[in-house]
């Protein structure tokens, strides 16, 4: 997006590094953020008349770097855009939002979970479907029963097949056993660097915290979208996890939202239908507030094994048909 009110980039904003780990000058970034105020006139956010909101999706190592566990193709060239972007519309971003993708070993999409007849894990991005529990090709792991907080190997493996086959009934990606990934604790869970520093920046610069919203730690379910998990009940009925009401409500209640993040085939889509289908029950006219900012986006393509990109394009043209606007860095469809 470029409009006549947009600030410059910082001059210690280097994209080089927005494929490094490092630590923020917290102190440093924080006077020059002030001064950043002062010298542009950058009022606190909440004197803004028309609150907009940056919701940022899992736009963490484990994502975003090359080295890392399911680096997403793209995601490199996507963070400079968004950082700069988050610079230049300083002044009228009145909060940004980041989710954070937020894992243990010992969870149902990660290889300790299941094993063969011969008690190995399957390899990462195994498809584990309904026939594959039935048959016995694979099982649930019985020695993380007491992690688990479950009591006998039968109701572990009654749910393992309740959750497959829930997956199945909704049309939901089917159960990918993913490589070890946005480990609590881990670097990988951190937030991309450069990206941190630019919300600190922003926090410090507009007066207006930056919120935090962790997901997927339930080792029972998946939770690609924020919003909500891919399966939220036990056998019994009983939730698993709630759904986010309090971010739904959140994100409606402004003037306009902007969505970046990553992988756009995945956590991206998932958390962008679960809000439309918010949208749908209350005011579809709701939908034209969120743009969809898909230069800052990417979606996962494994080379010669997947390519999401196709499923992702038609998905977005849905949103659009809804009424939500597809947009990028350089087009100007907002008055930011």
């Amino acid at each position: 997006m470029t409009t006549a009110t947009e600030l410059p980039i910082p001059d210690f904003f280097d994209p080089a590094k927005v494929l490094q780990v490092w630590r923020v000058p917290y102190q440093e970034r924080a006077a020059q953020a002030r001064q950043w105020a002062q010298q542009y006139r950058i009022p606190p956010a909440k004197e803004d008349q028309q609150r907009t909101i940056l919701l940022l999706i899992d736009v963490q190592n484990t994502f975003c770097l090359p080295e890392f566990e399911l680096f997403v193709q793209g995601a490199v060239a996507d963070n400079q855009r968004l950082c700069r972007f988050i610079y230049t519309h300083l002044a009228h971003i009145s909060e940004i939002i980041v989710t954070l993708d937020t894992h243990t070993a010992s969870q149902i999409f990660h290889p300790l979970f299941w094993i063969d007849a011969n008690g190995e894990p399957p390899p990462p991005l195994t498809i584990i479907t309904v026939d594959d529990v039935q048959c016995g090709r694979w099982q649930p792991n019985p020695q993380l029963l007491a992690s688990l907080g479950l009591t006998d190997q039968q109701s572990l493996q009654a749910y393992a097949q309740h959750y497959v086959a829930q997956l199945a009934a909704k049309g939901k990606f089917p159960l990918t056993i993913w490589p070890y990934h946005s480990m609590l604790g881990g670097i990988g869970h951190a937030l991309v660097s450069a990206v941190e520093e630019a919300c600190f920046f922003h926090t410090v610069a507009r007066q207006q915290q930056t919120r935090i919203e962790l997901k997927g730690s339930h080792p029972l379910t998946e939770n690609y979208s924020v919003l909500r998990p891919e399966v939220n009940h036990d056998l019994q009925g009983h939730p698993l996890v709630p759904v986010n009401t309090a971010l739904i409500e959140h994100l409606l209640a402004g003037d306009r939202l902007i969505i970046a993040g990553q992988a756009k085939s995945h956590c991206v889509a998932w958390t962008v239908a679960d809000l439309l289908s918010e949208i749908q029950q209350r005011d579809a006219q709701l939908a034209q507030r969120v743009y969809l900012l898909e230069d800052c986006m990417s979606p996962v393509v494994v080379p010669g094994v997947v390519d999401f990109s196709e499923a992702a394009n038609a998905t977005f043209a849905e949103f659009a048909a809804a009424g939500m606007q597809r947009i990028t860095t350089s087009s100007t469809p907002l008055n930011l």
